[in-house]
């Protein structure tokens, strides 16, 4: 298979060099046919390559029916180009730009609500502080507690 070439120009390539052999006198098995017709594509096919190789029927198919799923392979991946092309084409952003005026009341209000909401979390953590019981170290006073197995 040669650079940019379809399966189409592959099969009437192969078809003509294999039937030009075949007037020679040369027989070739349906398995050896298609064979050679999967060691001669790109590495673009390897996957399908190694997909079609492996499947149970690859011994007993036949070279018509080999380029019918080669083919069908081809047009899928044209297909899906040709819809991923579409789709870049048409989530395309357009932004419309504005002039706005420098207002500095729209930066006040932000900066307020920024410093209210801190506030607020601040509270919280102090108030769940409170509740929980936590206290510094410098608040622990050992004389007010006593052992529970000693009773000192």
């Amino acid at each position: 298979m040669q650079k940019g070439e379809s399966i189409c120009d592959v099969q009437k390539r192969f078809s003509h060099i294999v039937n030009h052999l075949m007037s020679l006198g040369k027989n070739f098995d349906e398995e050896e046919l298609n064979i050679k017709i999967l060691k001669c594509l790109d590495k673009t096919w390897q996957s399908k390559v190694t997909v079609i190789s492996e499947s149970k029927d690859f011994t007993s198919m036949t070279v018509a029916s080999l380029f019918g799923k080669l083919i069908e392979h081809e047009l899928e991946i044209h297909r899906l180009v040709v819809q991923e092309s579409e789709d870049k084409h048409n989530k395309s952003i357009t932004l419309k730009a504005c002039k706005q005026q420098p207002d500095s009341s729209g930066s006040e209000e932000e900066n307020i609500s920024f410093l209210s909401r801190k506030f607020n979390k601040f509270l919280r953590k102090r108030q769940a502080s409170k509740r929980y019981g936590s206290k510094k170290p410098s608040e622990f006073n050992s004389n007010k507690y006593t052992c529970y197995g000693c009773g000192e």
